[in-house]
């Protein structure tokens, strides 16, 4: 499957779990924290066996459901441990196979609460072998509002058992949880809110009426072979997705609406690398596994700055480069202020395509923010960078000249692409 060595996460985390402990573990998407419980669980799993439901990992999304089971089947190829993802959305056939497989027994179900929930009504699960309970992407679920649905899971469940909370942000409501949760855990953070050093990130400061043909700019640069552009309602989605088909371009719709058959074909093919597009909301910024993203997209500044951190963390994931460009308008203005304070640096804001015309002032107060600080000014009134990370001069990334002091755009919209990882 490509391991070479633990990420930071999972040399923290197996040990303490394979010892028995609680475990409070604060790690962003992306980081391998998903092998990092899964792995011991197997392990104890194979080492402990009991008929029945042997370990419980909620999570928030289908989409993620389906991503642990698919790891699950990955990593246990050659032992015998079953697993069973769970969750709503699919037709009367998917939620009578689910059943099936669950009269039948599994050892590790990977279930989302709602789904969850319904089964317990049912008296479909028998959780009375249940051993180890994984809460994953816990803030999240909160966010979502299922946090009385975890409340109502959880009393459900044999009182002795492992417990493990995996949260990319710790706000108070998910320490309130993991106190009501957890037996003197093991705390781990490393989620430090800032975003990937491989990621280049851009933001025009743009007229709502300047964010179409700035989006259709980028997208027609041929390099980009693998885009998310994010949005902020379900009918953006829509309406930008319509925009584009009707463009001729290779794109697909990721929102809600559509069916749980619709949803895994968009992310097959979109994993697959033959669609190039998809346009999502959140919803995407956390539930999806792809390698090799070139470029994402926020057609709007997200409201929460820790979104942003997810958005722009679909690329450039496990060390490799990306790209990802955030379209600022006059109300979203204050809510990147945020993000650039929660990063900790401002976000170069290059000039918009000469064809586009002036964008609006960017005024809000940035006090006590500093530059990135992998990276300095050249010196020019060009609005380029020099990388002075990377002693080479990436020349996708750190282009010496990328806009001219008309504001050219032609330089950044023919940046060669360069794949500087290969798979095993």
């Amino acid at each position: 499957m490509g391991f070479k060595e633990a990420t930071p996460i999972q040399e923290q985390a197996i040990p303490s779990i394979m010892q028995g402990q609680d475990l409070l573990a604060c790690a962003q998407t992306g980081t391998g924290k998903t092998a990092a419980f899964i792995l011991p669980i197997i392990h104890k799993v194979l080492s402990e066996p009991v008929h029945g439901i042997n370990a419980l990992v909620i999570v928030p999304t289908r989409e993620l459901a389906q991503q642990i089971d698919q790891q699950i089947e990955g990593l246990a190829y050659f032992a015998p441990v079953t697993s069973m993802a769970v969750f709503g959305g699919g037709d009367g056939l998917s939620w009578e196979a689910q059943k099936k497989s669950l009269r039948e027994g599994v050892d590790i179900v990977v279930a989302t609460p709602g789904r969850l929930i319904a089964m317990m009504n049912m008296d479909i699960l028998d959780f009375s072998s249940l051993k180890y309970l994984v809460l994953d992407e816990a803030d999240r679920m909160l966010d979502m509002g299922f946090q009385e649905d975890i409340l109502r899971i959880i009393k459900a469940l044999p009182e002795k058992r492992q417990n493990l909370l995996f949260s990319a942000t710790m706000p108070p409501r998910i320490t309130a949880l993991a106190r009501k949760l957890l037996h003197k855990p093991v705390q781990i953070n490393l989620s430090l809110s800032k975003p990937a050093e491989g990621i280049t990130q851009l933001a025009y400061i743009v007229y709502n009426q300047q964010k179409d043909p700035l989006l259709l700019e980028l997208l027609s640069n041929p390099d980009y072979d693998s885009i998310l552009i994010f949005c902020s309602t379900k009918q953006k989605v829509k309406n930008i997705g319509e925009m584009l088909i009707r463009k001729k371009m290779n794109i697909e719709p990721f929102h809600s609406d559509l069916e749980q058959k619709d949803r895994d074909r968009i992310l097959r093919d979109f994993k697959n690398k033959t669609l190039r597009i998809i346009v999502a909301t959140d919803v995407l910024s956390r539930g999806i596994d792809v390698d090799n993203i070139s470029l994402v997209i926020n057609y709007d500044a997200p409201g929460d700055p820790e979104d942003y951190v997810h958005r722009v963390g679909r690329t450039a994931r496990a060390a490799r480069l990306g790209m990802a460009v955030t379209f600022v308008g006059e109300e979203d203005q204050m809510k990147f202020s945020r993000v650039e304070k929660l990063i900790g640096y401002e976000v170069e804001k290059p000039k918009l395509p000469q064809s586009l015309g002036e964008g609006p002032d960017y005024n809000t107060e940035k006090a006590g923010q500093q530059r990135n600080p992998h990276r300095q000014w050249s010196g020019k009134k060009t609005n380029s960078w020099n990388n002075t990370k990377n002693s080479g001069g990436d020349k996708r990334f750190a282009p010496k000249k990328p806009y001219n002091k008309s504001g050219d755009y032609s330089a950044f919209k023919n940046h060669p692409r360069q794949d500087t990882h290969k798979k095993d």
